[in-house]
This record gives C-alpha cells, sequence and structure tokens, in this order.
C-alpha cells in the first residue's frame, strides 16, 4: 500500500499564522486605547472575522487610529484576503516611512498569500535595519523555512531565541522548521538525515505528537515495523490517541505482511472509536478497517461496508478510495479508474487520486495515460517514493534488455547435450517491441557416439492491438547438422494473446519447430506444427485453472494430441505457495516406440507445490516439486516425479542472474521418453538507462 506524502507538515504555515498572533498584538497594545481590548481578544482567539467587524466599528469612529488600522489589516488579512490587507499596509506606510510596527506587518502580509519570494528580500532589510528586533529576526527565519532554506532558517531561528528565550512562538518555529526539514530529506530517500532532525524535536518537545507521527510515517515508509509499532506506542497516551495508534499499527503489521493481525487490531480499533465522539477518527478508523478486510481477501465483507459508508457519507474520496482499492485487488480495474475519477473531480492534487489511477491505468495496459498519471502525481509531491517507483517499473519494462541462458543435459538414454541461447529484446514503442535471438544447441550420444548441432536464429514482433490483446510472431531457420545429414527449416510461432473477462487469460497458439532433443531426431528432420491455446481462469478465492490443449501435425505423418490441465490453490501469498493437481492426456495416431515416444495413450495425474519466497531484498528463491503417477497404454502404473529449484538475484536495477536445476521422469517429458536432468544459468541485462523511444515517449505523455 502506498504511503501518502506527510499532512502534518501542511498544518506548518497555519501553525505560524497562530503562533505569533500575540507577538504581533502585544506591541499593539501598549498603544492602544482600553475600547480595544475585546477586538484584541478576537484576535487573540483567531475569531479574524468579529476581530474585522469590531475594527471597522472604531474606523467609523477614528478613520486615523494607527493601532486599529494595524489591528484591521491583519483581521482582514487572516481571515483570508491577504491582498487587500497587504494593500492596507502599503497605504500606513506611505503615511508612517520607517515604522517597524508597520513594516513588519507589511511583510508578514506576503507570507499570508505565500509570496516568500517577495517577503525574502523585505525581511532581509528588516533585520538589517533591526537586528535586535524579535519579530523582524523570527518572520526573516519563517520565510526562509517557507522557502525551504532549512538550514539558513535555523540559523535564524536560534537567534530569534537568543533574543527572547522565554518566547515560545520561537520554539514552536523552530520544531515545525525541523519538521520541513526532516520531510525534505526523506522525500530525498535521506531517511537517515530525516530521522535525525525529527528525533532534535524531542528536546525542546518532549514526545511532541507530531514528531512521533511523523517518526512512525517514516519507519513505515523504510519497512521497518518493529520500530513504527514502538513509536506508536509512545504516542498512545490517551483514549483517541490510542486509536490513532491502533490504526498505525495495524498499517505496520500489513507492511510486514501479518495482515491477519493488522484485521485484529483494526478491528479493536472500530470498536473503541465507538467510546469517543471524533467524527474525522471515526472515519480515519472505518478506512483501516475496510483496507484491512481487503488485504485479508475479505471482499464481501468489504463491499457490504463500503456500500453502506456510501448511503451515509456521499462522494466522500476516502470511501471512493477504498472502492478503488476493492477494484484493484478484485481486477476491477474499470471500477478503480472511475473512482479514481470521481477522486480528482473533487481535489486534483489528490494522491491517493493521481497515483491509484496511474496503477488503475497501467492494470488495464494503457501505458500512457498511466505515466501520466503518475507524472502528475510527481509535479504535486516531489520526489514522492511510490511515484518515483512507479515510473521506473515503467521504465525498466521498456528498456532494451539481452539474456544470456546456458544449459546442459544428460538423460538415462546416454544423450547429453549442450546449448546456449542469446536473446535482445527491444521495445520501439510502448505498443510495438521487437526480439532477435541466436541458439545453438550440441547433442551427443556417448555409447553410439553419434552427434549433431543445430542452430536457431530467429526474430520476433510483438504489437499490442488493444489494450490487454497482443500478437507476437516469431520466425526465422533452423540449421540441423549431423554425422549423416544438414538440413535447414523455417520456424514460426504466432500467439494472439487475450484477456477475453476479468482474470482470464487465453493465448490462440500456432507454432512450427524442428525435432531436436537428440541426434537421431534431428537426423530423421522431423518438424511439427502445433495448433492450440492455452487457457488460465484465476479467482477472488485463490483457486485457479489452466488448461493447454495441443494439436499437432509431423511430417512423418504421425499425429499428436495432448491436453494439459491444472487445478491449483494459491495457499500463501509471502512466501508465495501453489498446490495443486496436474492431469495430462496424451495420444499418437501411429506408434514408432523406436524412434520415439508415441503410445496410442497415455496419461497422468500428479499432485505438486511450488515455493518461491525471499530470502533477501534482492534475491528469490524457487522449488518446485511433482509426483504421481502415470499410465501409458496397457501397462502398469508407474510413479513419477519432477522437480526443479533456482535462485535468482538482482546484482543492479538493470543486471539480473539466475541458477537453477531440474529433474524429470515423465514419459512424456521429452520426445524420446527419457528420464533427464537439467542445471543451467541466466544473466539478463539492461542495456540502456531509458527505452530507446524516451523522447518520443515524454512528448506523448505531454500531449496525452
Amino acid at each position: 500500500m502506498a504511503l501518502s506524502p506527510c499532512n502534518n507538515l501542511l498544518t506548518i504555515i497555519t501553525m505560524y499564522k497562530y503562533a505569533f498572533i500575540l507577538l504581533f498584538i502585544l506591541p499593539l497594545i501598549s498603544f492602544a486605547q482600553n475600547d480595544m481590548t475585546e477586538g484584541f481578544k478576537f484576535l487573540e482567539k483567531g475569531d479574524f472575522q468579529n476581530a474585522e467587524d469590531f475594527f471597522e466599528g472604531i474606523l467609523q469612529k477614528e478613520p486615523t487610529n494607527k493601532t486599529a488600522r494595524l489591528c484591521y489589516g491583519r483581521a482582514v488579512g487572516l481571515s483570508g484576503e491577504p491582498k487587500r490587507a497587504n494593500s492596507l499596509f502599503s497605504e500606513l506606510l506611505e503615511e508612517y516611512p520607517g515604522d517597524f510596527e508597520v513594516e513588519i506587518n507589511y511583510n508578514e502580509s506576503y507570507l499570508w498569500s505565500k509570496d516568500y519570494k517577495s517577503a525574502r528580500p523585505l525581511y532581509k532589510k528588516l533585520v538589517s535595519d533591526y537586528p535586535d528586533k524579535f519579530g523582524a529576526v523570527l518572520g526573516f527565519a519563517n520565510t526562509l523555512s517557507n522557502l525551504k532554506e532549512y538550514e539558513l532558517a535555523l540559523e535564524w531561528v536560534d537567534k530569534a531565541i537568543a533574543l527572547d528565550p522565554e518566547n515560545k512562538s520561537a520554539l514552536v518555529s523552530k520544531k515545525y522548521m525541523r519538521l520541513g526539514y526532516a520531510n525534505a530529506y526523506i522525500n530525498n530517500q535521506q531517511y537517515d538525515k530525516g530521522e535525525e532532525y525529527l528525533q532534535k524535536i524531542f528536546t525542546d518537545f518532549p514526545e511532541d505528537k507530531d514528531a512521533l507521527q511523523n517518526l512512525a510515517n517514516l519507519y513505515l515508509i523504510i519497512k521497518n515495523v518493529d520500530k513504527a509499532k514502538e513509536t506508536y506506542k509512545r504516542y498512545a497516551t490517551n483514549a483517541k490517541d490510542s486509536i490513532i495508534a491502533l490504526n498505525g499499527i495495524a498499517l505496520a503489521e500489513h507492511i510486514g505482511e501479518k495482515n491477519k493481525t493488522a484485521l485484529e487490531i483494526a478491528l479493536k480499533s472500530k470498536r473503541e472509536v465507538l467510546k469517543v465522539r471524533d467524527t474525522p477518527l471515526t472515519e480515519q478508523t472505518y478506512n483501516r478497517y475496510v483496507q484491512a478486510l481487503i488485504w485479508n481477501q475479505k471482499y464481501k465483507k468489504a463491499q457490504n461496508q463500503i456500500d453502506s459508508l456510501m448511503v451515509t457519507n456521499p462522494n466522500r474520496n476516502w470511501i471512493m478510495a477504498l472502492d478503488a482499492t476493492l477494484g484493484m485487488y478484485t481486477a476491477n480495474f474499470k471500477k478503480s479508474i472511475k473512482n479514481y475519477d470521481k477522486i480528482l473531480a473533487n481535489d486534483s492534487n489528490s494522491f491517493d487520486g493521481n497515483l491509484g489511477k496511474a496503477n488503475a491505468l497501467f492494470a488495464s495496459d494503457k501505458i500512457i495515460p498511466a505515466y501520466k498519471a503518475a507524472k502528475q502525481t510527481l509535479v504535486i509531491y516531489k520526489k514522492q517514493k511510490d511515484a518515483t517507483n512507479f515510473i521506473e517499473k515503467l521504465d525498466l519494462q521498456f528498456t532494451p534488455n539481452v539474456e544470456e541462458h546456458a544449459a546442459y543435459t544428460f538423460d538415462n538414454g546416454n544423450n547429453t547435450a549442450y546449448s546456449t541461447k542469446t536473446t535482445t529484446q527491444l521495445a520501439l514503442s510502448t505498443k510495438f517491441s521487437s526480439t532477435f535471438s541466436y541458439q545453438y544447441r550440441l547433442t551427443e550420444n556417448t555409447v553410439t557416439l553419434n552427434k549433431a548441432s543445430s542452430h536457431v536464429l530467429i526474430a520476433g514482433l510483438q504489437y499490442k492491438l488493444f489494450p490487454k490483446t497482443n500478437l507476437k510472431t516469431v520466425f526465422g531457420v533452423n540449421k540441423s547438422i549431423s554425422t549423416d545429414t544438414s538440413f535447414s527449416q523455417p520456424v514460426l510461432d504466432i500467439r494472439l494473446q487475450l484477456q477475453p473477462m476479468r482474470l482470464q487469460n487465453l493465448d490462440l497458439i500456432y507454432t512450427r519447430e524442428v525435432q531436436s532433443f537428440n541426434a537421431e531426431l534431428i537426423e530423421r528432420e522431423i518438424v511439427m506444427n502445433h495448433y492450440g491455446l492455452t487457457y488460465n481462469l484465476g479467482t477472488t478465492f485463490n483457486l485457479g485453472w489452466y488448461t493447454q490443449a495441443i494439436y499437432t501435425e509431423q511430417t512423418d505423418s504421425n499425429k499428436r494430441n495432448l491436453l494439459f490441465s491444472s487445478l491449483y490453490y494459491n495457499l500463501f501469498k509471502k512466501p508465495a505457495v501453489k498446490i495443486g493437481v496436474n492431469y495430462q492426456y496424451l495420444s499418437f495416431s501411429n506408434q514408432v516406440p523406436s524412434i520415439y515416444f508415441s503410445p496410442s495413450i497415455y496419461q497422468a495425474v500428479e499432485f505438486f507445490a511450488d515455493v518461491r519466497a525471499k530470502l533477501s531484498d534482492k534475491s528469490l528463491f524457487m522449488i518446485s516439486a511433482a509426483s504421481g503417477y502415470q499410465k501409458v497404454e496397457e501397462d502398469p502404473m508407474t510413479v513419477i516425479f519432477r522437480a526443479e529449484t533456482g535462485v535468482q538475484h538482482q546484482f543492479s536495477k538493470r543486471l539480473s542472474g539466475k541458477i537453477y536445476g531440474k529433474y524429470s521422469n515423465i514419459a512424456s517429458a521429452t520426445a524420446a521418453g527419457f528420464q533427464f536432468t537439467e542445471i543451467g544459468f541466466k544473466l539478463k541485462w539492461l542495456f540502456t538507462k531509458k527505452p530507446l523511444f524516451y523522447a518520443n515517449l515524454q512528448k506523448k505523455i505531454a500531449l496525452n
């Protein structure tokens, strides 16, 4: 689950606004008449509209009263009209040139309108003219902080503290500067520095809630689940904060891949929130609870809860985000996109809306719009980690690469083979890509000493006809050389890849290949024409079904029918554990057992398990094994066994490798019907940093 940027930091400007009201009111009080006391109290409490009305009444009686004009200007600016306030202070400045109180209010009006660049030189001059004025120095520090010049801002806020150590407003400013500085480091993925500045806040404000929340958020980003949970426990000092902590801990458990625990905690939080009257907190808690239902694949219950929330809270972004998330988990991407569009209609700057839509578009195979949505996220949230990683993932998908595959095979028929295959993939656009490969295979029988080799050179093209509809063609030539013969044959592979409905994949296949398992078969120049399909059906409850049906015509006048069907269940996600049962049926029209395995009927049933797990952040381990029974024609049933294991390692973003080994004694595993073992390795290198069409891609994104 993507973590949104820290919302707490968005309150910095607001906090500045309220923290320093007294700072500017107190000097004015000494010049004020007693009948303005009520107006000062309005300003102090942040009741700016009443303050504006109050001082407007004073000015009707005393239009030249400087104090009333300053207070009126502040009330106007702080109630949402900073430009009008700036104009009022500008008039005062003409009447009172060089007056500190007028100048500092004039300067601050630029901060209210977030025009920090204009404020910077004004404050710089003010601190030059009045280096010992606390308000000027602190105002300059706050201006620098809003310009994200945090290092310099902290220097100036320390000067302000030195001028007036008892004034708490400077310490409050320093706290928010450190929050801002920490956030800048976190956005740049300098997490140690971000943590350092958050920890410093506790020196002035022990167990500060803003610092604790940001610190917990940092630990979630770097997936330090234990520290995140510890920090949330420190945050839980009262009933409401305990609920906030439980919501955070539930997310931490999800990141730690303990979704069942996450749901238990979210349910506890949901029960606790009923005891308090806090609408925003209640919404946050129900949000986490429904997320936990989705994480645990309790989709029907999650949908019922979402539907109920929508009835009582129509057109709320957080509820539509939940519905969109549910759509992503259940492969209903149209539903997700529809919800994200509604969110963006309400708030075009929504992080969930922008990056969520990018993910939904990508899942819908709409690459250019996905790029655009992710780029828009980065426009709003500079250097945001999830958006940056998403774009990098898209780039890597289309980056040119070369893969080397080498293998050694031997069987119980005394055949050995060495093979190597070099494949280059070049994406020319998001819709069109090409493949070039060369394969060399040398096979020998160690008893008969019969040798043969084959050279296969192919080129492939893939074109996206529509989203989730691809046409793949591979064509080339196979040149085979044995002791007694040499020949060349064309090879061809055409596939139409479809996703007819949700959670379904269908491939229609035609393949022309030359049988090259061993030297004897190569000498016979047997060409096989395969016509078939593969179909995979997934579900939202972990059950899946894969089927392959192939009809083959051979140049030796033989014909083959092959059916393979697998019913499987995804037992766990992490580690990924899949179990299931396979059934295979095979028949040949002609039986030529002296040449290759060609029974009139062959059947096999086996149970299998497949485990894939991370050894580290960059290494993946897999092991797959299957065992069962096979029956050849009227022969007795025999036990079959096959297994494969491998380790894959990501050396860098552009270089990965894999070593593997596999064994099988299933009769139909090879054309000759032998037991065989294979060991090999693969090495894949992305030889450019960006897609070849990167410049054109950026233009398309801009125009889309």
